[in-house]
């Protein structure tokens, strides 16, 4: 029987009588006050979804007609494509898991990224990513460095990480002296922004598919005159369909739900804590996190009713 990890809710910030206590749960309210999640249905899902994005694209064909629209060239991959493959080089390091990893026909691998949150570490991050890419690409014992193949990491976004309104920000190494010059290493790393404006610089059908992703509907699929978005869709709507894969969902998205309620409980299992060190009561230590006193002193530790009464 699974235990339900919802009860002893807190809504840090109610008033109480202590203004000690008051203050720390002001400090302590947007990091532990729960919010009540709904689980949106998978048919409702759009490709900006983490989730839905993976198991489209581990499809090979539709793969192929993303980096086709993202490249504007034709891409033919070798072989299915893998989501959320872990790479690690060293039991020290922190490993990496890429979103969608794939190779073509001509060796030239790529990783690409959906990210709809918002992060300050987004483009160290990319530069960790593409170390760890090329180190796994390069077996022990090769002599020759040129052995390395090409690489593309593409990381699309739900916002403009630089704030300059472009659809697509693509970066090779330059030189600072001579900026006409470039390193041809093989590594390319590209930004892509669903919400850019300078539509006369990048192709109608670029925009279209960036759009798409954030409007995953079939009137959107429908309004489009791009064959490969139309058949991205069709296979958006067998992954929606697929008894199986809504099974996969429901079950990750209670994983991270129960992971998000277990920290929650964390948070307030250390604020009790800290308030219990400061001297407050435990009644009111429950007061101000809205559990139960048998809760506080199983976070706590120890006890006794006794003590609890002589301080209200």
């Amino acid at each position: 029987m699974v235990k339900d990890k919802t009860e002893n809710k807190v809504k840090i910030g109610s008033k109480t009588k202590s203004k000690t206590v008051g203050s720390v749960q002001e400090k302590h309210s947007e990091r532990t006050a729960p919010q009540k999640r709904i689980m949106t249905p998978l048919k409702e899902l759009n490709l900006t979804n983490r989730f839905l994005f993976d198991e489209v694209m581990e499809d090979a064909a539709t793969q192929q007609e993303a980096l086709s629209i993202i490249l504007g060239r034709d891409i033919t991959l070798a072989g299915q494509g893998q989501s959320e493959k872990e790479l690690r080089v060293s039991p020290l390091a922190r490993s990496i898991r890429m979103d969608v990893f794939a190779v073509d026909e001509e060796s030239v691998v790529y990783n690409t990224e959906m990210q709809n949150r918002r992060k300050d570490d987004l483009i160290k991050r990319s530069r960790y990513y593409q170390g760890i890419l090329d180190t796994s690409l390069l077996e022990a014992g090769v002599p020759n460095y040129n052995s390395l193949n090409p690489t593309y990491l593409i990381m699309i976004m739900t916002f403009d990480l630089f704030g300059l309104g472009k659809y697509c920000y693509t970066f090779v190494p330059k030189c600072v002296e001579v900026p006409e010059l470039i390193l041809e290493d093989g590594a390319t790393r590209i930004f892509l922004n669903t919400r850019g404006t300078n539509d006369d610089e990048v192709s109608k059908e670029l925009r279209e598919f960036l759009h798409y992703l954030e409007h995953t509907t079939d009137a959107a699929a429908k309004q489009t005159q791009s064959s490969r978005i139309r058949k991205i869709h069709d296979r958006v709507k067998k992954v929606r369909s697929n008894e199986e894969i809504g099974v996969k969902y429901m079950q990750a998205w209670e994983e991270k739900y129960y992971d998000r309620q277990e920290a929650t409980e964390d948070a307030k299992r250390s604020m009790a804590r800290n308030l219990a060190d400061m001297g407050v009561p435990f009644e009111k230590i429950a007061r101000a996190a809205e559990a139960d006193l048998e809760t506080v002193r199983r976070w706590i530790g120890g006890g006794e009713e006794e003590e609890l009464e002589d301080d209200i």
